[in-house]
C-alpha cells in the first residue's frame, strides 16, 4: 500500500459519530460566518497545537526559540493541565500537534503526554529537529502510538545544513531517522508516518533532489517542501530562494518584496483551531509566535468557556472586519506549504 494513502486511512480510522458532528459545525460555522459577516462558531476546534516546551538546542535565524527573542517565559508543560484539556475535548477533537515553538522531546515527560493523547484515540504529529531520536527514544516513540512524525532536514550536507540549523548536526538528524525506522520495521508498526520537511531558502535550494533521494534511501515516507517565513522581508533578505514557487515573497518594481497571498477578509484556522501555549495561554494561531493575543488562559478556565469567550469572539469579529488591523495577519502566508 503507498504510504501515503496508509496514513490517510489512519487519520480517517480515527473518525467517530462526535468528531464527524463537530467537524460539520465548525464548517457551517465558518462559512455562516463569511456570508453574515458575524463571529459564530457552534463547534469545538477540529484540530489544536500543544506546546510542550518553549526550550531548544538549535539557533535557527527565523525562530523566536533560537534567537532567545521570546518576550513569554520559557517553561515546561505541566501534565495535568494538558491532561484536564485532552480530556476536555478528546471526544471532538481529531488532530493534535505537540509543537508550537521549541524542541519537544526536550520535556522529560514528551512521550507520556503522546501516550495519553493516542491512547484517546486522537491522530497525534510533533516536529522535531531529531537531535534526542535516540535509540531509546525512537523506541518509545513507535510503542507512543504517535501517528505523525516531522521531522527538520534543511540540507543534505553539513555545510548546508548549518547554514539554518545553527549549531546542529546533520548526522545526528540522520541517525534519529534511522532509529525510527528500524524500531517501526521491528514492531511492525505502520507508525509514525515520517516527514522529511525541508524549509526551501536560498542556501539549500539546490538540494531539493538530494533531500528526496535521501529520504528514499532512508525509508523515509514523505517529503515537505516548505516555504520560509522571513520576519525582514521587504528590503529583501539572503534565505529568499530564487526560485520562485519555494517564496513567499514577491520582488516589486521598485525592488521591494512583498507577500504573494492576497490579502483576505477570513481565516479558516480560527474556526477549526488554535494554540495552547506550555502555561496555559490560548492563542489564535501559529503566527503568533510570542502569544500577543491571549484569548483565554487555561489556568483560571476550561477550554470551551474560552473558546467561546467575549475575547475570542471580538477577534473572529476583527478578522472578518479587517484582517490588517490585527499586526501577525500581515506576515501570514497561510497556504503557501508545497508538498513534493
Amino acid at each position: 500500500m503507498n504510504r501515503n494513502w496508509q496514513d490517510g486511512i489512519n487519520f480517517l480510522s480515527k473518525l467517530t459519530l462526535k468528531r464527524l458532528s463537530n467537524g460539520l459545525k465548525v464548517v457551517g460555522s465558518y462559512v455562516y460566518s463569511k456570508i453574515s459577516k458575524q463571529p459564530i462558531h457552534w463547534g469545538l476546534p477540529i484540530s489544536i497545537s500543544f506546546e510542550p516546551t518553549t526550550s531548544c538546542n538549535l539557533r535557527c535565524p527565523e525562530c523566536p526559540s533560537g534567537l532567545r527573542s521570546f518576550t513569554r517565559p520559557t517553561g515546561m508543560l505541566q501534565d495535568d493541565l494538558f491532561k484536564k484539556t485532552i480530556d476536555e475535548l478528546s471526544n471532538t477533537l481529531l488532530y493534535l500537534i505537540f509543537y508550537f515553538q521549541g524542541e519537544p522531546y526536550l520535556h522529560p515527560q514528551f512521550i507520556e503526554l503522546v501516550r495519553y493523547a493516542a491512547k484517546k484515540r486522537i491522530y497525534t504529529a510533533t516536529s522535531t529537529n531529531a537531535h534526542y531520536l535516540t535509540d531509546e527514544n525512537a523506541k518509545k516513540t513507535v510503542e507512543s502510538g504517535l501517528d505523525r512524525l516531522i521531522i527538520s532536514i534543511d540540507g543534505t550536507t553539513q555545510d548546508t545544513y548549518q547554514q539554518y540549523r545553527i549549531g546542529g548536526k546533520l548526522e545526528k538528524v540522520i541517525e534519529g531517522t534511522k532509529n525510527i525506522i528500524k524500531w517501526k520495521k521491528a514492531l511492525n508498526s505502520t507508525t509514525p508516518h515520517v516527514v522529511f520537511q525541508f524549509l526551501v531558502v536560498k542556501p539549500n535550494e539546490h538540494q531539493i533532489d538530494e533531500v528526496k533521494k535521501l529520504a528514499k534511501d532512508l525509508g523515509v515516507d514523505e517529503v515537505g517542501l516548505k516555504t520560509a517565513q522571513i520576519y525582514d522581508y521587504e528590503d529583501g533578505n539572503e534565505l529568499i530562494p530564487s526560485i520562485e514557487k519555494y517564496a513567499r515573497y514577491a520582488k516589486q518594481t521598485d525592488g521591494k518584496y512583498k507577500i504573494k497571498n492576497k490579502f483576505i477578509d477570513h481565516c479558516w484556522k480560527m474556526w477549526h483551531s488554535c494554540v495552547i501555549t506550555w502555561d496555559g495561554l490560548v492563542v489564535p494561531c501559529c503566527f503568533d509566535k510570542d502569544a500577543h493575543y491571549r484569548l483565554g488562559n487555561l489556568k483560571n478556565t476550561n477550554f470551551k468557556e474560552a473558546w467561546q469567550s467575549a475575547d475570542y469572539k471580538n477577534f473572529r469579529a476583527s478578522l472578518i472586519r479587517s484582517r490588517s488591523e490585527i499586526e501577525m495577519c500581515k506576515n501570514c502566508t497561510e497556504g503557501t506549504k508545497v508538498w513534493g
